[in-house]
Parts: structure tokens; C-alpha cells; sequence
């Protein structure tokens, strides 16, 4: 009977031990305090997408007269002018850093 008592009292203090132990690392990693963490470190990151006025630079340099944006998805940036001799053209470019040009 007392070896009994001897592991019941045992496994009751290593019980009431843990329980501080478990709320400070709980609270020590706590999701608010890793995120106000993360943003005072955090630099902006630099555009991954075309802009707009990019792509426009890009077409009037291609020749593109009265260039202007028609559309955009998330893949592509459409430029829509007049090209050569006059006619309706349209240009397409990826909607990625860079302006990447897709087809003419």
C-alpha cells in the first residue's frame, strides 16, 4: 500500500510541477508577439507585376502610337494603339516584373 501512495503522491507533485512551466512557454510564443516581431523587421518587397505605365512605355517604344491599357488579368497586360500605317494593333505583355513582352 505504500508503494502506492509513494507513486500516486510522485506523479501528483511531477502533475502541479508542469503546470508553470507549460504557460510560459505558451505565452513565450504567443502569435502576437511573433507578428509585432515580423513587421518591424519586415522590408516591403519589390513589385512582382507589370505596371501599367511600364507596359505603355514599352509599346510606344515599339511603335505603338496612341498606346493605352485595355486590359489586365494576372497573367498578361494588354496595350492597345495604332500601329503601322495606321491600323488597330494590340500588344501583350506579361504580367510579371519587367513587362516582358508576350506577342504582338
Amino acid at each position: 500500500m505504500t508503494h502506492f501512495i509513494a507513486k500516486a503522491s510522485f506523479a501528483a507533485i511531477l502533475a502541479i510541477a508542469s503546470i508553470p512551466a507549460t504557460f510560459s512557454v505558451a505565452s513565450a510564443a504567443s502569435p502576437e508577439r511573433a507578428s509585432v516581431i515580423d513587421i518591424q523587421y519586415h522590408r516591403p518587397a519589390p513589385p512582382r507585376a507589370c505596371s501599367p505605365i511600364r507596359a505603355v512605355e514599352k509599346a510606344r517604344y515599339a511603335g505603338l502610337r496612341n498606346a493605352r491599357v485595355t486590359d489586365i488579368t494576372p497573367r498578361r497586360v494588354v496595350v492597345s494603339g495604332r500601329g503601322y500605317r495606321g491600323h488597330w494593333d494590340r500588344m501583350f505583355f506579361a504580367n510579371v516584373r519587367g513587362c516582358p513582352e508576350i506577342r504582338r
